[in-house]
């Protein structure tokens, strides 16, 4: 089947992703002493639930054109492919998130998963937003990608401080 995404289904697909980074924030905070680590892992997890209202918000208020459906697909086998795609992402399901977390051990540890995840976000955004059809808003992914990116720079300072300072 070939098709091509619209902005709401791929800002869809980023409201799972903002409340699972929430979870995984969450959780590891709890896991790590350093508490520069902690509170840029409560600062995120709030950013997290930012970005979910922002993206429910965009969502909201695409005009009917850039939310219409791109095919027919009356057995919502697109739906079925999205879910698929986002399957792929670290921290998709909650027993991932748990599997994860549990192999912390460290601050830095957790900042290393927490850049993998956000690299990950990254790169998901950046296929979703190739498989945007043209005028059906590539141009509001973006956002996500930029979003994404933007954790990636705070988690990496945060790691190249701590593993400095115990170097």
């Amino acid at each position: 089947m070939l098709f091509c995404f619209n902005a709401a289904e791929v800002f869809q697909i980023a409201v799972e992703i903002e409340e699972n980074g929430k979870a995984f924030y969450d959780k590891a905070r709890e896991l790590v002493t350093d508490p520069e680590v902690k509170k840029l892992f409560a600062d995120l997890a709030l950013e997290e639930v930012s970005h979910k209202k922002k993206f429910e918000d965009f969502k909201a208020q695409l005009p009917s054109g850039l939310a219409a459906p791109t095919v027919s697909d009356p057995q919502h086998e697109l739906d079925l492919y999205i879910k698929m795609m986002a399957d792929q992402h670290v921290f998709r399901t909650t027993k991932e998130l748990d599997a994860q977390v549990s192999k912390i051990q460290s601050a830095a540890d957790a900042l290393k998963l927490a850049i993998q995840f956000e690299k990950d976000s990254v790169l998901f955004f950046l296929s979703m937003q190739e498989a945007t059809c043209e005028g059906k808003g590539r141009d509001l992914v973006t956002l996500l990608v930029k979003e994404e990116q933007e954790h990636v720079r705070r988690l990496s300072l945060q790691l190249r401080k701590i593993t400095h300072s115990a170097g």
